[in-house]
């Protein structure tokens, strides 16, 4: 494992074509001549010029329209008037709707209004963000946390508030966009390759003296004996870590970000991270909630052991689903299908997959989403059917959704081939 780490750092330089990758460096340039330009000429060039356009044109992808959720994104909710059963979203606890969180939300909406109306550092600071950051901070056994009001802007504000022009970044090539643009901003050279077990990463990093910054929003409350993640999965301390990220809007139910770490690299970003200097502070009504969750979390380990329960569940039922491999960690609550073989063009391999989500979601009322990309995206992994797997799933659901989707993905692939 130590040599395919070692492998990403020596011999992939893939994602600088990511930062060179922009239009002001594919626009085409003039030169003015060293004498003054005549009336004529300025006319002449004025009557050439042709402005880009604002936004580019549209094509067949961009006018998709995704089914539209009249409920509550829980383990079951309503599309188009209909109960369907979802696996399209990051409900990993289930903890959308309970009544814990929902009590704590209606409690702090009567103390503290909505919003915040002011960034952190400018009187957006309410007590509730301590405690949340606090209780994070405690929960994770790290020495403090900082709220970011966005999940997104968590990780694309935390990596260049570390990382400037010279320095290398190793990242997984699966990345999300809220990574692939703070590693755009940071003006770092990237290398990506795949993913390796942390305990193997930590011992280069002690031989070679690199930081870590990991991203846990699919991991956090979800992964170890009692949710605390990688760290815990892999029995590794989580003061070996530099930095620690992750969206609150998963496992917890609610929205923002958070990093953890040391006090001076916490203390740093107050002072330097655009996306927690520059917004509004997060909604306090959802800093409560977030404390809710991990107290939830906390006090009824028997949550994890259900999601784990259900993922083995779903990897079973589809382990023999015609025309599909499953591409994803057996203990990830993320069960990804990926198509045995390709169309070799990725736009047919989109509209196949598409074709058996919305079949499903037709015939048998279960909501998986195709791994869409929009065109900011840089992510070059195959793409697939995603289905995120919740402790709140009875049984009966994850049969439903695995015998649909062999069902539909027989039809559909068979009259392909």
């Amino acid at each position: 494992m130590a040599s395919t780490v070692m492998d990403l750092v020596n011999n992939t330089l893939d994602w600088v074509t990511y930062a060179l990758d922009a239009p002001s460096a594919r626009a085409k340039s003039y030169k003015p001549p060293k004498r003054p330009l005549t009336n004529k000429e300025i006319d002449e060039l004025c009557d050439e010029w042709v402005p880009q356009p604002l936004i580019p044109s549209l094509n067949e992808e961009m006018h998709y329209e995704p089914p539209v959720l009249e409920s509550a994104a829980g383990p079951h909710t309503i599309i188009n008037g209909k109960e369907v059963v979802n696996f399209a979203s990051a409900n990993y606890l289930g903890l959308i709707g309970h009544q814990k969180l929902l009590d704590s939300c209606s409690s702090a909406l009567e103390k503290y209004g909505v919003g915040s109306c002011g960034p952190r550092g400018f009187y957006g600071t309410i007590d509730v963000h301590l405690d949340c950051e606090a209780r994070i901070a405690k929960f994770l056994g790290t020495p403090d946390s900082i709220l970011y009001s966005y999940g997104l802007s968590t990780m694309f504000s935390a990596i260049p508030a570390f990382s400037k022009k010279g320095d290398i970044i190793v990242a997984d090539e699966g990345v999300h966009w809220g990574i692939q643009n703070g590693l755009y901003l940071s003006r770092s050279t990237v290398n990506s390759g795949q993913i390796a077990p942390l305990d193997e990463i930590i011992k280069l990093k002690e031989k070679y003296l690199f930081r870590i910054l990991m991203d846990e929003s699919n991991s956090f409350g979800v992964l170890g004996s009692s949710g605390r993640g990688v760290t815990e999965h892999y029995g590794v301390p989580v003061e070996k870590l530099d930095l620690i990220t992750a969206s609150m809007g998963h496992a917890l139910a609610t929205e923002g970000g958070f990093c953890t770490g040391s006090a001076r690299v916490i203390d740093h970003q107050r002072l330097s991270s655009s996306g927690y200097v520059f917004s509004a502070s997060l909604p306090p009504y959802l800093a409560s909630a977030a404390i809710s969750a991990i107290d939830v979390l906390d006090e009824n380990p028997n949550l994890l052991t259900k999601l784990k329960n259900n993922i083995a569940v779903l990897w079973k039922g589809l382990s023999n689903i015609p025309g599909f491999t499953i591409a994803s960690h057996p203990e990830s609550p993320i069960v990804y299908l990926r198509l045995k073989k390709s169309t070799g063009s990725l736009k047919d391999d989109l509209h196949l997959l598409e074709n058996i989500a919305e079949r499903v979601l037709k015939e048998d009322s279960v909501f998986v989403v195709a791994s869409k990309r929009s065109t900011l995206d840089k992510c070059k992994l195959p793409v697939g059917i995603r289905l995120f797997v919740s402790a709140g799933h009875s049984e009966s659901d994850l049969h439903k959704a695995s015998e649909s989707l062999k069902r539909v993905a027989t039809l559909v692939l068979g009259r392909h081939s």
